[in-house]
């Protein structure tokens, strides 16, 4: 690649942009249709081994619009629907897609699915995130360095916390099953009344996607996924676009220890190692990642 990609990152973001409304219309155009949901290899939980046919044409229509920039630039390229090529790890940088994210919602024609296209350098930084959500017609993006928009106006979260406001606790449906689930609610609580904040509360059913950048509707909020055993818990296409959208938009993105999120493992696409954590401010994660 002869052009520093540095450079060329908000013409790319135009045409992930680009990319993620027309997949959007696509799948909007199914919603209240009967879809033939299957099942295919996966991580170890429900959400991870769903797909439709709806998912794989909303990835042909991306890799339609990305591809020009994949052959001009020497890109490389990671989705979901496809097999990892290993390009992810020779390229100054690489697409990272996931068409549908949220099959599983978006089979039950209930909200909290969308259409996930990051750039990620190499060195797992991301670069671009965009995320369209067909159902309510919200087009999430961010540039790195260049801040957040939410449907193209500038969006950052702001640092205050006013006391007294809830603190709501956003994970993916899975979670709920966890055997430290009742433990970490009650430190939460605990959590929010040493900060002068309501009770928790919680909300599950979207795709990880969704429920990153829920975080950020709902400050003060935090999105996690503990670390497990079993492979899983999320891959790279489930989070590239939603860390550089909730880090520009003044959030904090790491893993469930605080440490940074690796985005681009040699050894496994897979998260559940080391978890995530996204939160609305850099304050809060502070505070979270204390317990």
């Amino acid at each position: 690649m002869s052009t520093d990609i540095e450079d060329i990152l908000i013409p790319l973001a135009e045409t992930a942009e680009e990319a993620a409304r027309k997949a959007g219309a696509l799948i909007a155009s199914y919603r209240g249709k009967q879809v033939e949901v299957k099942m295919k290899k996966g991580g170890d939980n429900l959400a991870s081994q769903v797909v439709t046919e709806v998912d794989l044409k909303s990835q042909n229509i991306i890799l339609d619009h990305l591809a020009p920039s994949i052959g001009k630039y020497g890109l490389g390229l990671l989705a979901e629907e496809n097999r990892d090529d290993g390009s992810r790890l020779e390229a100054e940088a690489f697409w990272c897609i996931d068409p549908i994210d949220g099959t599983l919602p978006f089979s039950e024609d209930k909200p909290g699915y969308a259409v996930s296209i990051g750039l990620v350098r190499k060195d797992g930084t991301p670069l671009v995130g965009v995320v369209y959500d067909p159902r309510e017609d919200v087009l999430y993006s961010a540039v790195r360095g260049d801040g957040a928009r939410r449907n193209g106006q500038a969006w950052r979260v702001g640092k205050e916390i006013p006391p007294g406001t809830a603190l709501t606790w956003i994970m993916d449906r899975d979670q709920r099953t966890h055997p430290r689930f009742d433990e970490i609610l009650e430190k939460l609580n605990r959590k929010a009344d040493v900060l002068n904040l309501s009770n928790t509360c919680w909300y599950s059913g979207g795709g990880a996607v969704l429920n990153a950048l829920w975080a950020l509707e709902q400050h003060p909020a935090a999105y996690f996924k503990i670390p497990k055993e079993q492979e899983g818990g999320g891959c790279f296409w489930d989070f590239a676009a939603s860390a550089c959208i909730v880090k520009e938009a003044g959030g904090k993105v790491s893993d469930y220890h605080g440490e940074i999120l690796d985005l681009n493992n040699r050894d496994t696409f897979y998260m559940n190692g080391k978890g995530v954590l996204f939160v609305s401010s850099p304050d809060l994660a502070g505070e979270l990642t204390d317990l």
